[in-house]
């Protein structure tokens, strides 16, 4: 396509989803000689989020990589413990590492536009896709969305959805607190006041951590109340009153196994968080949209039309049973947790979220759960 606002390709949104599209896109010689714009309402030029996940040995982030982890805790009511992870790491990448490597790529590759534009509409008449934003019009052949809007999952009652929602505090203290070798991955030692409720921390030196305050839930605090928590975690289990609020985050995260398709068309699809790629039991994402950009893009070769690609697999379901249990009585987060980490290694647990078990591994993991509190769920969302 010769006019200036025609595209082969356009992606809306700047975020996991979009860039790694995109630097995907770019890589691949299949594309080679194609137009693609990328457009974001944002510059991407300030560290608005933090991803973590975990992994065996180097990955294709590791040059991104703010700190890593051998070591995670694991705090309950009734049991607590320290894991060494290995062959996994825990692992950080900050947002504005992560823009700024991936935009580098981008913006030297003369394949590929990024623009930033508000936008007001996306539109698929079955031949072009219209996206109109504040300053223009563009058509794309093929168009790919990331902006997600809780209407897109809530319109309907067949599949729970809840959120894993928080506020974070990067806060340094002028004397040594934290284990900067141990992540904490969930501290359920808090008042769960009928949610399911965890502290999160992750250290980057014996003076400096991210610490979040995070729920499981259907509906969002007031933020007075997360910043509470925050403050009564820093006093009563890391014994400080004395620090500096360096940088604060928020977010919320769709926890769903409602599936998107309806909202794709032939030529338009949602990705990222847009597309139900968030893990629905964890709302962990950055890994999970890494898994699935390889497998987009080879069917973006095939020529098929977009609504057409589907990722629901054996896992959905463990998924879908798992959102049952905290939908219908949210507070037993803390319980399903504590026993699962009592009863099984770290490591199958990472395995079996990351949906990389057998069914013999299925099995062991599942059965390391409250067993009458999911077969409950089963007859209830199969009767």
């Amino acid at each position: 396509m010769n006019n200036s606002s025609h595209f082969d390709f356009i992606i809306i949104g700047a975020g996991a989803a979009g860039l790694m599209l995109a630097d995907a896109m770019i890589s691949d010689d299949f594309f080679k000689g194609k137009s693609i714009l990328l457009l974001d309402r944002d510059t991407k030029q300030n560290n608005d989020r933090t991803w973590c996940f975990w992994e065996k040995g180097e990955g294709q982030f590791d040059a991104i990589v703010h700190k890593k982890w051998n070591h995670i805790f694991f705090g309950g009511k009734q049991f607590s413990n320290r894991f060494n992870i290995n062959p996994y790491t825990y692992k950080m990448v900050r947002g504005i590492d992560f823009y700024n490597s991936l935009l580098q790529r981008i913006e030297a590759h003369p394949g590929i536009a990024f623009k930033q534009a508000e936008i007001h509409d996306v539109s698929d008449d079955g031949k072009i896709v219209k996206v109109s934003t504040s300053h223009e019009t563009y058509l794309g052949v093929k168009v790919f969305n990331s902006i997600f809007n809780y209407r897109m999952a809530k319109h309907q009652e067949k599949y729970p959805v809840l959120q894993q929602h928080f506020i974070g505090w990067f806060v340094k203290t002028p004397k040594p607190v934290f284990d900067a070798d141990q992540a904490t991955y969930m501290d359920f030692s808090i008042e769960q006041k009928g949610n399911t409720r965890f502290m999160y921390v992750l250290p980057t030196s014996e003076n400096e951590a991210l610490i979040e305050h995070t729920l499981f839930s259907e509906d969002l605090l007031p933020k007075e109340e997360y910043e509470t928590a925050i403050k009564e975690y820093l006093q009563k289990e890391l014994d400080t009153t004395d620090y500096e609020i360096i940088e604060t985050e928020m977010g919320s995260i769709p926890m769903t196994c409602y599936d998107f398709k309806e909202h794709h068309t032939q030529n338009m699809r949602y990705i990222g968080t847009a597309g139900g790629w968030a893990k629905p039991s964890t709302g962990y994402t950055f890994a999970s949209t890494a898994r699935k950009i390889p497998v987009l893009l080879e069917y973006i070769k095939t020529g098929k039309p977009l609504n057409s690609l589907g990722f629901k697999n054996r896992f959905w379901f463990y998924d879908l049973l798992f959102l049952d249990v905290l939908y219908k009585d949210n507070s037993k987060g803390y319980h399903i947790f504590e026993t699962l980490f009592k009863n099984r290694n770290p490591k199958l647990i990472f395995k079996f979220l990351d949906e990389q078990t057998n069914l013999w591994e299925d099995i062991k993991y599942i059965s390391g759960c409250p067993k009458r509190t999911f077969i409950k769920a089963l007859f209830r969302r199969l009767f």
